[in-house]
């Protein structure tokens, strides 16, 4: 006796529906308004800027990227020997920044004893609070003058590398005057090094807190001691948090304005040597002609804060891009 096949019943899959109550929507809405709200802005800015810099980018066309000089009122201008300035600033911050955050970070999150821990995130959070018209302040009147031995020390000893060399001092010369040396690239570089540094820090703070117990523990049951520990867990965990401050720390760099202001000679002219008196930022540059500027100087300094604006969009972006990537900046590998 031979049994009928089974036709299968067309049954489909069900679709599940989450009952959402009030305040999850609530919740979502309002952070889909703050994104749409910020991007709003974002646009209206750079909208806002690329009218008001217009008529100078008109006028200089792409000269404007390739020129050094400053002389909007003459036709001549462009943001050169600016942006290699502000560049040569924030790269030089970030060199002495990042081992002083990294340094801080991992001794608060890893080596402070409980109950001073707090009391040291507190201390970083307020450094990051402090004016930057104080740091520019104590750079000037303080710090230039201690620094200015070592510049000479680096210039002498390392002045075959073409970014510590200094045009006009002599090293064998012990009463040469030290002005070669002062309002320099390195100087500014170091005061706003301290103003970034609590930033890094506390991102890195935060991703080195959230290394995983079961793997910290697993390294100790290895028998691994804690700077073992730090090295295989804590740090590959918080690689991607690492890169991610460090790039926000570099945005931040790049747009400092009062500090820079205060402790640099302005020059416009393209300024590689880090050790030598006199370079220029883009944003000193607003601060310094934003008073006294023209029609068409006003239009020019609009488009250096366009130029800058881009600059730190892409910086922050990439950080952004490399923490959504990391471990440490999404979810957790199980």
């Amino acid at each position: 006796m031979h049994e009928r096949p089974v036709t299968p019943v067309d049954d489909p899959p069900r679709r599940l529906y989450a009952d959402q109550g009030v305040a999850d929507r609530l919740f979502r809405g309002v952070l889909r308004g703050g994104g749409t709200l910020v991007l709003a802005i974002m646009l209206l800015v750079g909208g806002f800027l690329t009218y008001r810099a217009w008529q100078a980018l008109s006028v200089a066309k792409w000269g404007f990227i390739t020129t050094e000089t400053w002389e909007p009122e003459g036709g001549n201008f462009g943001i050169a020997a600016v942006l290699v300035g502000t560049i040569l600033v924030a790269l030089v911050a970030i060199v002495f920044a990042v081992p002083l955050a990294l340094g801080t970070a991992l001794y608060i999150s890893e080596y402070a004893p409980p109950r001073i821990r707090q009391t040291l995130i507190s201390i970083v959070d307020l450094m990051a609070a402090v004016p930057s018209v104080v740091y520019g302040l104590w750079g000037l009147f303080f710090f230039q003058g201690k620094v200015v031995s070592l510049s000479r020390w680096l210039a002498t000893y390392f002045g075959w590398i073409p970014v510590f060399e200094v045009d006009g001092a002599d090293p064998r010369d012990p009463l040469a005057t030290a002005t070669v040396y002062t309002s320099s690239t390195f100087i500014a570089g170091i005061v706003v090094s301290l103003m970034v540094a609590p930033i890094i820090c506390s991102v890195m703070r935060e991703v080195f807190s959230q290394a995983p117990v079961g793997e910290r523990e697993g390294a100790y049951a290895l028998g691994a001691n804690r700077w073992g520990m730090i090295r295989s867990v804590v740090l590959p965990f918080g690689k991607g948090g690492m890169i991610g401050g460090t790039m926000l720390g570099l945005g931040r760099a790049l747009g400092e304005t009062i500090a820079v202001y205060l402790i640099i000679s302005p020059v416009f002219t393209i300024q590689p040597h880090i050790l030598q008196n006199g370079t220029s930022s883009v944003s000193s540059l607003i601060a310094l002609r934003y008073g006294e500027a023209s029609p068409i100087g006003m239009s020019a300094l609009m488009a250096a804060g366009l130029a800058l604006f881009l600059l730190t969009l892409v910086v922050n972006f990439a950080a952004s891009s490399i923490v959504a990537r990391s471990r440490s900046g999404a979810a957790s590998d199980s």
